[in-house]
């Protein structure tokens, strides 16, 4: 029996010994989780969890930039001028304790819940606490972040709450609240903000929606009944093609007279997660994946910028009113409406930004298992290329009953003229993914 025993922790012992060491690739993407992970309790919006990546992926690539030849964000990135550290505070570091403490501390900073980032940032000062560098190392981050916080607060996001406030427009073909929750409508001015890289939000302009028409001959009638029959499918497919990009942060279940909130991820998050899904794929060296990640998440905060320009501007009604009052008074679409405008869609503009930024860095045909999901009880998907996910995501909109066709069209054709834009204009960047791992 003893022998037995011995045998048995033997293997146990062995089994851990030959479990690999998690690599600094992996820790990054463990690191960016963990502040995801509090923007979904935040319940972050879109726009806002945007903002967040792209402040969050500077601070640690600047950090990082401070080790290597990593090309200058500076002079590109609109009213950025960089960080100045001097070569003595860099001297006795460590990089890798100071990239990941970067995404840390900087979270702590940006997120309302920050003191939940500071839980984990407190676990990661322990692990490290053997190193002799980690004292410097954490006076050199603080640095960065707080020159990276200076950046953030010229960006006008402080002056959002002080904007007029929003007026609904009356008339049938204007955006109303929806249920169940008749949410107030998400930054209405979150146009107003600076961009990173775009010229302005208005850059990229869509074309303007098809006419509110209730003529069953009309453009957009057709657009309506094309909603509505695809949801009377109930096609298991689409449902769960839906399901999967649902990403919806603002999702309530009501039971009885109690409303609970759903925490889900963002639709940036969903994308951001899908980049540390091929970086790990790629076994990509910790420069490299910080500087994937700044470049997806800050092509994202332009995306949503830009969209929600449109948003405000349009301000179309969602399918859920026009349908429940020409069609079906009962009616009620298979994903929840989200609280903005319908036009143009927001996930079909961040994913084919994400897309177009990714295909430059690995290559569009590159073929992952996205399981950005599972914690939320969905199924991994596996997608051959970056544009096939973003495609999937994009139509996504019309199998769940949120959005019509142009708005999905337009937001492909305006995702995609953001992230070739990003491309064209950082061409050191996208150069400097091709080097070695």
């Amino acid at each position: 029996m003893k022998l037995k025993l011995f045998v048995i922790a033997l293997f146990i012992v062995s089994g851990l010994l030959a479990r690999p060491k998690p690599s600094m690739t992996d820790q990054y993407v463990s690191c960016l989780k963990k502040v995801t992970d509090v923007m979904v309790n935040d319940v972050a919006s879109p726009v806002a969890a945007s903002r967040y990546y792209a402040y969050v992926s500077l601070a640690a690539y600047e950090t990082a930039a401070l080790y290597s030849e990593l090309p200058a964000f500076k002079g590109i990135l609109n009213g950025y001028n960089g960080i100045s550290i001097s070569k003595g505070l860099v001297e006795g570091t460590d990089k890798n304790i100071a990239v990941l403490m970067a995404v840390m501390k900087s979270g702590e900073r940006l997120l309302p819940s920050g003191y939940m980032v500071k839980i984990s940032t407190d676990s990661l000062v322990a692990k490290f606490s053997g190193n002799p560098a980690l004292k410097k190392t954490m006076v050199l981050v603080d640095s960065v972040v707080m020159q990276i916080m200076k950046y953030v607060a010229g960006d006008g996001f402080n002056k959002l709450n002080n904007m007029p406030r929003y007026i609904l427009t009356s008339g049938d073909g204007y955006w109303k609240p929806t249920p169940p929750a008749f949410m107030a409508p998400v930054e209405p001015h979150w146009n107003s903000l600076r961009t990173f890289y775009l010229d302005s939000a208005q850059q990229y302009k869509p074309e303007p929606p098809v006419v509110y028409d209730t003529v069953k001959s009309s453009a957009f009638y057709k657009m309506v009944i094309e909603v509505y029959e695809v949801d009377k499918l109930k096609d298991p497919g689409n449902q769960e093609i839906a399901n999967f990009w649902d990403c919806n942060p603002f999702a309530v279940q009501q039971i009885g007279h109690v409303e609970f909130g759903l925490k889900k991820i963002s639709p940036g998050g969903h994308w951001v997660g899908i980049t540390g899904i091929v970086c790990r794929q790629r076994k990509f060296s910790l420069e490299k994946t910080v500087m994937a990640h700044a470049l997806v998440s800050i092509g994202l905060a332009d995306a949503f910028i830009s969209c929600w320009d449109e948003k405000y501007r349009s301000n179309r009604v969602r399918p859920e009113h026009v349908i429940q009052k020409l069609i079906d008074p009962a009616w009620r679409p298979l994903l929840q409406t989200p609280p903005f405008p319908e036009y143009v869609s927001g996930h079909s503009v961040a994913s084919n930004a994400a897309a177009i930024i990714l295909a430059s860095i690995f290559g569009d045909a590159t073929a992952f298992n996205d399981d950005t999901e599972t914690e939320f009880g969905l199924k991994p998907r596996k997608f051959g290329s970056f544009s096939a996910a973003a495609a999937e995501a994009s139509i996504s909109r019309l199998y769940g009953g949120i959005h019509y066709r142009d708005a999905i069209d337009q937001g492909v054709w305006q995702g995609q003229q953001v992230g070739k834009f990003m491309v064209a204009k950082m061409p050191a960047q996208f150069a400097a993914m091709k080097l070695s791992k």
